[in-house]
């Protein structure tokens, strides 16, 4: 039988007022189109967490840049480490997990204004929201209170993994044994003494790292267990001359993770901005994100992106599949559990599944942020992204009196958007005004020279 027309059309409004009307955790239905990942920052360390009680998997993405015969890794790590607790991982994964979580443009389109349901079909936003003599060695580690407690070699690494009794003899050791490191490292390592860690150092085998013919240095991956849910940090900060960005990537079976040390203040998110930033998207996000870290005292950490890994919406990258959650560290996946495998990217109620990733975001100086941060797992299932919406405007022809007041509507709209985006940004709101011109309906017009007129100015 065929369906009348009207029939067919109220069909079809009522399936995308289902789609746009959901509770608020899934009711994102704009459309992808951007994406905020590391790839804007000069200089942004990522790490992937993967813990489950006191059981870590632990991956260091190696940002270096230079000669690879100077590198030199100094990792303080709460216990001896052996061979089989360090493996070498594939940069893809964290890349990965880099585009699944990374913030995110969305677009929306309005309906015209004079077609029957406009008011049922036009999409909810969500509210705004804010080699050598090894004996010899030995002797002289000693005398400098340095213990060699395990080494062996992992892919193109030489691995030592060192305890010592004071800084000044650690320090020592390492630059005897050709360890480039720079100044003043002893008295960032001392914390880490006394608190009686180890030190997980790593330099490179370049006649290993010539065969595997990487042409950079990939992530090295440990495995421990340790009450201790912690990122050392504090090593970086040693010649730093300005701010740096850490991204850290948790993935946890219950849910969301936290600093304890510092507060975790969610990222703006779900803000309406005007089109014209979708081609600078880039630039929106660091000077939102600077603002933000400005205006909390630059003592936060930033939450980014929490969900379930078994879907996303929208989607910037499709989730990791359970052999790519594997390679990142997830240890507590059954292989039998339907749950673990991850929804298409447009399901729009996924199941829960046993990998839930937060993305926090830490920017970072000696003098605001002192101390390593601390986590703890919650067992938070919330789901929250860093999303900014674009609302394109009807441009057809408008010749109904709805019509008319949607178009006397969109200056005022237009304004809040660039109220918006200068307080995230801190951009002159005059030069937004300026780039923001468009058409609407069948009238061209400059929308703050007609928002003026509207106003009697």
């Amino acid at each position: 039988m065929k369906l009348p027309r009207f029939l067919i059309s109220l069909l079809i409004a009522v399936v995308v007022a289902v789609l746009c009307f959901e509770p608020a955790a899934w009711a994102f239905c704009g459309f992808y189109v951007a994406k905020a990942d590391t790839k804007l920052y000069n200089k942004a360390s990522q790490v992937v967490i993967a813990r489950d009680g006191n059981r870590t998997v632990l991956t260091m993405a190696n940002d270096f840049q230079g000669e690879v015969k100077d590198f030199a890794m100094v990792v303080p790590v709460p216990t001896v480490l052996q061979k089989e607790q360090v493996r070498v991982a594939e940069p893809k994964i964290i890349e990965r997990l880099d585009a699944f979580s990374a913030p995110r443009l969305v677009e929306y389109f309005d309906s015209d204004p004079c077609e029957p349901m406009y008011d049922a079909v036009r999409p909810s936003v969500p509210p705004r929201s804010a080699v050598s003599n090894e004996s010899g060695r030995g002797r002289s580690d000693r005398s400098l209170g340095v213990t060699v407690e395990a080494r062996f070699n992992v892919g193109e690494y030489d691995i030592v993994i060192l305890s010592a009794k004071e800084s000044g003899g650690l320090e020592t050791w390492l630059k005897r044994n050709g360890y480039k490191i720079p100044r003043g490292a002893k008295n960032l390592l001392q914390p880490y003494i006394r608190s009686k860690m180890k030190f997980f150092v790593a330099k490179v085998d370049l006649n290993k790292f010539e065969e595997s013919g990487y042409q950079f240095l990939r992530p090295l991956q440990i495995s421990y267990q340790s009450p201790k849910f912690m990122l050392p940090i504090r090593l970086g900060m040693i010649n730093a001359t300005k701010e740096q960005d850490l991204i850290a990537y948790i993935l946890s079976p219950n849910g969301g993770a936290e600093i304890t040390n510092y507060r975790t203040v969610k990222i703006p998110s779900n803000t309406n901005i005007p089109v014209f930033v979708k081609d600078e998207f880039g630039e929106f996000y660091k000077s939102m994100f600077q603002t933000a870290y400005t205006k909390e005292a630059q003592k936060v950490g930033f939450l980014e992106y929490a969900w379930d890994m078994g879907s996303c919406d929208p989607c910037s990258a499709d989730p990791l599949t359970p052999e790519e959650l594997k390679q990142a560290g997830v240890f507590w996946l059954d292989d039998n559990s339907a749950n673990n495998t991850p929804a298409p990217p447009r399901f729009r109620r996924p199941p829960t599944s046993s990998v839930f990733i937060t993305r926090l975001h830490i920017r970072y100086t000696r003098d605001k942020f002192p101390e390593d941060p601390m986590f703890q797992a919650t067992s938070n299932r919330e789901s929250f992204q860093g999303r900014y919406i674009l609302q394109h405007p009807f441009t057809g022809e408008i010749t109904c009196p709805a019509g008319r007041e949607y178009k006397r509507s969109l200056p005022r709209r237009f304004e809040q958007e660039a109220q918006t985006l200068a307080k995230l940004t801190n951009w002159n709101i005059q030069d937004i005004r300026n780039k923001m011109k468009l058409s609407v309906g069948n009238l061209s017009y400059s929308w703050w020279e007609n928002f003026l007129s509207l106003l009697g100015l």
